[in-house]
C-alpha cells in the first residue's frame, strides 16, 4: 500500500513551510534516511529524510510552493502501484435544527403627543452662525481654560461679555477640549520611494527569514528587560598565544575561537549564570551551549555550538567554520538552530570598536565583541600602550541580576586576559 509523506513541523509552532528543492524524481528508488527534499523554514533550509523505503510514485508541490504542515507532499510505494492520494472523508453535516417560527409583528397604533411649546431664548450667536464674543471675554476664557460653547451670552444679541465669563468660572463649567493631535502620516513603500529625494528605487520583498528576524528581535526588545555591562580587556597575551599556536597547529585559531573558549570557561567559573528564564521556572544548564552569530545573504543565523567547555580550541575552530559554511549554504539542520543559553556576536573584523546586541530569546545573554586595537592605558601609575578589546554584555534581568552579570563578566575578563588558563 502506498505511503503518504507528510510535511513535518520543521520548526516549533510553524504552520507552513516552503519546498526549496526536490532531491529525488518520480520513479526513483529510495532507502530509509535518504534526502528527499530541502524544506525552507523562517530560519534555514532543512533536509527532509525518508522514513520508509520504496519507489517515488508522486511528488506534490513544486520548488517555491508554500505547503501547509501535515499536508501530503509525496507518495512512496511499490513500482506500478497507484499514486492516487485518497481524499479526506467529508465531515458529516450537522443535523439541521428547524428554526422556531417567528410571529408576524402586530402593528400597534401609537398616540402622538401634542408638541410642547418651545420657549424663546436669547440667541447665543450672531445671525451668521458665528458665536459673538467680546475680545476681553475671549481672553479671559482662554486664560481660564473655559469652553466658550458652554457659556450663554447676556450681552446685546446674545454676545458673551466679561461678566458672563466670570460667572461661568465661578460656576465651574467644563474646561475647553484639548486640540486634537495632528495625525502621524504613514506611507507605504511606494509612497516613500516616490518622494522627491528618491528618483529611482527598487522594492525587495521580505523573505521568510527576514520576517522572522524582525519579529523575534522586536519581541525581544519589547518584552525582555535588557541591561548592559561593558568591559575593556587587555589581550596582548591572547594575541601572542594565538600567534604561537598558529605557527605549529594545522588548524588556524581565530580571536573569536578564543573568545568562545573564554565564555565557556567563565560559565564554569560562574555556573549560576548559565540559566534561562521561563514563566514557570528557571532552567539551569550543566553544559555550555553557545550560539555563534553568522551573517548570511538572507540575514543573521545563530547556530548552536554545544558542550563548548569540553572542546579543544582546534575543535571549536573547525566546528565554527563548518557551521558558518553550512549557514551560508542553507544546509543547517533545525536542531542546530535551537537551544543554548548564551550567544556571541563579533564585529571586530569590520573595525567596530564596541556595540550592544539584542538578546536572542529564550537565551539570557549575548556578548558583543569589538575589534582589538592599540590604546593608551595606565599600568602601575605609568602610561603605556596595549591591545585592548571592548566587549558589551546584554543580559536578561529576569534571569540574571546585575551583580551576577558583573561577576560573570569579571570572570570572562580574567580568562581572556590570562589565556593559558583556558587551556588547562
Amino acid at each position: 500500500m502506498a505511503t503518504q509523506i507528510k510535511l513535518p513541523e520543521v520548526a516549533a509552532g510553524a504552520t507552513h513551510a516552503v519546498i526549496s528543492s526536490w532531491l529525488v524524481n518520480v520513479g526513483d528508488t529510495i532507502v530509509v534516511g535518504q534526502q528527499l527534499a530541502e524544506i525552507e523554514t523562517d530560519k534555514a533550509v532543512v533536509e527532509l529524510l525518508a522514513e520508509e523505503a520504496g519507489t517515488v510514485l508522486q511528488l506534490i508541490g513544486k520548488p517555491g510552493d508554500e505547503m501547509e504542515v501535515g499536508s501530503t507532499i509525496a507518495v512512496v510505494g511499490a513500482p506500478g502501484e497507484s499514486a492516487e492520494v485518497p481524499a479526506a472523508e467529508p465531515e458529516a453535516p450537522a443535523a439541521e435544527v428547524p428554526a422556531a417560527p417567528v410571529a408576524a409583528p402586530i402593528a400597534t397604533p401609537v398616540a402622538t403627543p401634542p408638541a410642547a411649546p418651545v420657549a424663546e431664548a436669547p440667541a447665543p450667536a450672531a445671525a451668521s452662525g458665528r458665536q459673538s464674543v467680546s475680545p476681553i471675554a475671549r481672553k479671559l476664557a482662554k486664560d481660564s481654560n473655559l469652553d466658550l460653547s458652554q457659556i450663554t451670552g447676556t450681552g446685546p444679541g446674545g454676545r458673551i461679555v466679561k461678566r458672563d465669563v466670570l460667572a461661568a468660572a465661578a460656576a465651574g463649567i467644563p474646561a475647553a477640549p484639548a486640540a486634537p493631535a495632528a495625525p502621524v502620516p504613514t506611507s507605504s513603500s511606494k509612497e516613500l520611494a516616490s518622494q522627491e529625494y528618491s528618483s529611482t528605487y527598487s522594492t525587495l520583498p521580505h523573505t521568510s527569514m527576514r520576517k522572522a528576524i524582525a519579529r523575534r528581535l522586536t519581541e525581544s526588545k519589547s518584552t525582555v528587560p535588557h541591561f548592559y555591562l561593558n568591559a575593556d580587556c587587555q589581550v596582548d597575551e591572547l594575541l601572542a598565544l594565538r600567534k604561537k599556536i598558529n605557527e605549529s597547529s594545522p588548524v588556524k585559531i581565530s580571536v573569536n575561537d578564543m573568545v568562545v573558549r573564554a565564555v565557556a570557561a567563565a560559565f564554569m567559573d560562574v555556573p549560576e549564570a548559565n540559566v534561562v528564564w521561563t514563566p514557570d521556572a528557571m532552567i539551569k544548564y550543566e553544559s555550555v551551549d553557545v550560539s555563534i552569530a553568522v551573517s548570511t545573504d538572507g540575514g543573521l543565523l545563530t547556530p548552536v555550538l554545544r558542550g563548548v567547555e569540553k572542546r579543544s580550541l582546534s575543535n571549536i575552530a573547525t566546528t565554527i567554520v563548518d557551521l558558518a559554511e553550512r549557514s551560508r549554504a542553507g544546509k543547517l539542520r533545525q536542531e542546530e538552530l535551537e537551544g543554548g543559553s548564551f550567544a556571541i556576536t563579533n564585529l571586530g573584523m569590520f573595525g567596530t570598536t564596541s556595540f550592544a546586541a539584542i538578546i536572542n530569546p529564550p537565551q539570557s545573554g549575548i556578548l558583543a565583541v569589538g575589534a582589538a586595537s592599540q590604546r593608551p592605558i595606565v599600568v602601575d601609575g605609568e602610561l603605556t600602550i596595549a591591545n585592548v578589546m571592548s566587549v558589551t554584555l546584554s543580559a536578561d534581568h529576569r534571569a540574571v541580576d546585575g551583580a551576577l552579570a558583573a561577576k560573570w563578566l569579571a570572570a570572562f575578563k580574567v580568562r581572556i586576559e590570562n589565556p593559558l588558563t583556558m587551556l588547562i
